[in-house]
């Protein structure tokens, strides 16, 4: 888990980190097959951004950040944290997922963790209010911590505002 220094105005999010800022600033990560769970809380102008990998932590307790299954609390948590708002009231963005690699049968690996978060969102009463998934090429993702704004950036497909 990261966030940015008392001063600092960005972040760069690795694999199976979480960062969460509050005010002004960035948050910034690349993704491909991985997504980028946004979450933002704007009555509070805070957003935070989980590096998801994989759908599932099997039990394993390190990196919350990592697995679909821990990231969407940890990255809660963080936000509840900042705010110092327990009853914290939210909206999630998705970034990624897409099929990287060849996949021989099956689901392959960036859908199965946007179908987790989409799953996770769900049951926590979380709105999905923006996405940029699937495809077979990587994303840059910028959000404004402020607004909640996401800005995809590819190399082939232009840029998006979520």
């Amino acid at each position: 888990m990261t966030a940015p220094d008392a001063g600092s105005s960005s972040a760069s999010i690795a694999i199976g980190q979480i960062a969460v800022a509050q005010g002004c600033g960035a948050l910034r990560t690349l993704v491909g097959s991985c997504v980028a769970l946004v979450l933002h809380a704007g009555q509070h102008r805070a957003s935070g951004v989980a590096h998801v990998m994989l759908p599932s932590s099997d039990g394993r307790g390190s990196q919350p950040g990592k697995y679909a299954d821990t990231a969407v609390a940890e990255t809660l948590r963080l936000l509840r944290e900042a705010t110092q708002d327990p009853g914290l009231s939210c909206t999630a963005k998705l970034v990624g997922g897409a099929a990287m690699f060849a996949f021989r049968g099956g689901v392959p690996i960036g859908e199965q963790n946007v179908m987790a978060l989409e799953r996770i969102l769900g049951e926590c009463g979380i709105g999905i209010v923006g996405r940029a998934c699937g495809g077979q090429y990587g994303r840059r993702v910028t959000v404004d911590v402020a607004t909640g704004t996401v800005t995809v950036a590819t190399a082939e497909h232009g840029t998006e505002t979520l």
